[in-house]
């Protein structure tokens, strides 16, 4: 493989799991059941990551459907905490883009990601301004698995999809990657990683994780 770029997803690949302290408030807040609450969480989440809705405008929506009242105060709160149950980040795997970076390969990016978390996410980590290219779907309004964003981030990389190597946790994902012709690997585990590099014969050409 004549790698020239290596993609990451942000969730769970470069972040460490949802924070469970800001879940469980967002629980608290709303008093749902755990079951209702990720229904609801998840019903409208491609509209927020698409930017159709902003976070607030995400959380009216949630409130509604939920059959509470969805006061000013209630909609900012859920948003705050959303916000940081999403601003986390995994090490091993932030300092593995820089080794990459350092061996001369193009990094980037590649993630479904509303407004509201997106701001905390540029405030609060410096990090993410080491890559070449950010790929943001709120901003180019498009979702992942649809195949137009893997065709615009492979158009702003000026790569082929054979030349980079896409990293992302969620299966339909990877699974859209490959069907245009990207090389992937499923993420779970920095060490999960190092192994499906070595049985990639990538080891040659890039730094292992951690």
């Amino acid at each position: 493989m004549a790698l020239r770029a290596v993609v990451f997803d942000y969730g769970m690949v470069l972040t460490g799991p949802p924070d469970a302290a800001a879940h469980e408030k967002l629980l608290a807040i709303t008093g749902l059941p755990l079951d209702r609450f990720e229904s609801l969480y998840w019903a409208d989440r491609a509209a927020y990551d698409e930017g159709r809705v902003t976070g607030i405008g995400y959380w009216q929506n949630f409130l509604r459907d939920a059959g509470l009242p969805p006061s000013r105060e209630m909609v900012e709160e859920l948003n705050q905490w959303d916000v940081r149950m999403w601003t986390t980040q995994n090490p091993p795997m932030v300092d593995w883009q820089l080794a990459i970076k350092q061996r001369g390969l193009l990094t980037a990016i590649l993630s479904n990601m509303g407004d509201a978390v997106l701001a905390s996410v540029e405030l609060e980590f410096d990090w993410i301004r080491r890559f070449d290219l950010l790929v943001w779907s709120c901003q180019l309004g498009v979702v992942k698995p649809d195949p137009a964003i893997y065709r615009h981030t492979l158009a702003e990389l000026k790569t082929r999809p054979e030349d980079i190597l896409f990293i992302d946790d969620r299966l339909p994902n990877v699974e859209a990657a490959r069907e245009l012709g990207i090389p992937t690997i499923q993420f779970s585990s920095v060490e999960r990683l190092r192994e499906d590099l070595i049985a990639a014969g990538l080891d040659g050409v890039l730094p292992l994780p951690g």
